[in-house]
């Protein structure tokens, strides 16, 4: 479909849709935020806690959450979400113990909670009002892209801040977050999500609905596949990149006073690196497809990450590699599961995949910290490797998790 299906009343709510994304201003503090927490002298373990807290909260949050975007509208839902999010980054820059944080990371995920499910949901409807809801992941591909490409600049930034002080990138990106309320006050809600009469949705419907939706076979074992397993293991990609970054660069003769700038320019590279592929998402998925896609990517990202334990220097490259596919990866599977889903509910149901996936990820989060501890942060995530190519594998064997998507 060419982009002159976006022109006219479809064209300022993409347009919008965009500028949001950019004000997701997570690149500020992603270069320095496990080296800030080891610095307020947290270890691994007492991180490992912080991450299950916060998953945690999102297991219990994403329904009802969902369950009030679904109620009060998407765009609402998104507005609670930005505001908690922007205080609770300037309240994570005050912080100074482990009892802080802990609340903070509450706070934090709720915010994530109101957001994760509406954001998607918004959007497939939007597009579904001009019956382009075909374009979903090219859309969203792109909305990922202006995040990543404002993110790259952001990076350095935030790692020249965090050279001076480890909470200034977190005011800064409290600032920026907030700009979103702006944008999203100049939204509109869909007209598909409008006239579905989601806001007189009951409870005891909204349950119906997801339950429905997982008494598909195929969706459980997308479930498995990529709510559960992938996103349990590219965690650990994320949360242990600063450490696996710092040892590797220190251990060829960078100058330990270098790691948090070098860190800013590695983060930019890496949101470069994912804004030029998700740009691209919609020829990605005209090409090669959403099944051929999702049968190649385990093995090739659990091999290169068992591989980094071998010859640690491959960690840099490797980090970029999963940093490329994985927003790719989430629009293919947000495209995936929204066209099983109907317009009433959809927000509930996305709500209570995130909240699968947060489920899933806690023995991982409690498991990693404990072996990076006790061995090393590099020797976790060469696990998580090896358990992501076995896994899928099995999941393949017992039922194709993307049944029913050919390729073009």
């Amino acid at each position: 479909m060419s982009e002159t299906r976006y022109r006219g009343s479809l064209q300022k709510p993409v347009v919008g849709y965009y500028i949001y994304k950019a004000t997701k201003a997570v690149e500020f503090y992603r270069p320095i935020m496990y080296l800030f927490f080891l610095a307020q002298g947290l270890t691994f373990t007492q991180i490992a806690v912080l991450e299950t807290i916060y998953n945690l909260t999102t297991l219990l949050g994403e329904v009802p959450t969902g369950y009030v975007g679904d109620r009060v509208g998407r765009r609402n839902s998104l507005l609670i979400g930005t505001v908690m999010i922007s205080l609770t980054l300037c309240g994570i820059g005050l912080a100074n113990s482990f009892a802080a944080l802990a609340v903070l990371y509450v706070c934090w995920s709720a915010g994530y909670n109101f957001r994760s499910g509406s954001e998607d949901a918004w959007l497939y409807d939007t597009l579904t009002d001009d019956l382009s809801e075909d374009e979903f992941a090219r859309v969203r591909g792109r909305g990922e892209s202006a995040s990543l490409a404002v993110g790259a600049g952001a990076a350095v930034v935030g790692g020249y801040l965090g050279s001076i002080d480890l909470s200034y990138p977190w005011f800064v990106a409290a600032g920026v977050t907030g700009l979103g309320t702006v944008v999203l006050l100049t939204l509109d809600e869909p007209d598909t999500y409008k006239k579905s009469d989601a806001d007189s949705l009951g409870l005891r419907q909204t349950l119906g609905i997801v339950t429905d939706v997982l008494s598909q076979r195929n969706i459980r074992a997308f479930i498995l596949y990529y709510y559960v397993l992938y996103a349990a293991v590219t965690y650990l990609v994320f949360v242990f990149l600063q450490p696996i970054f710092e040892t590797v660069v220190v251990d060829i003769g960078v100058s330990p006073g270098r790691v948090e700038s070098l860190l800013g320019w590695f983060y930019a590279a890496y949101s470069l690196i994912g804004a030029v592929i998700s740009y691209y998402t919609g020829a990605i998925k005209d090409r090669l497809g959403i099944r051929a896609w999702f049968l190649v990517l385990p093995f090739v990202l659990g091999v290169a990450l068992a591989a980094m334990y071998v010859v640690p220097v491959l960690a840099l490259p490797t980090f970029l590699l999963v940093r490329g596919l994985s927003d790719v990866t989430r629009s293919f599977a947000g495209q995936y599961v929204n066209d099983r889903v109907d317009t009433l509910g959809r927000a509930t149901v996305l709500s209570a995949m995130a909240m699968v996936s947060g489920l899933a990820v806690i023995p991982f989060q409690l498991g990693s910290g404990l072996i990076s501890d006790a061995v090393s942060p590099l020797f976790a995530v060469a696990v998580g490797g090896g358990a992501l190519v076995v896994g899928s594998l099995l999941i393949f064997l017992w039922e194709s998790p993307v049944a029913g998507t050919a390729a073009p």
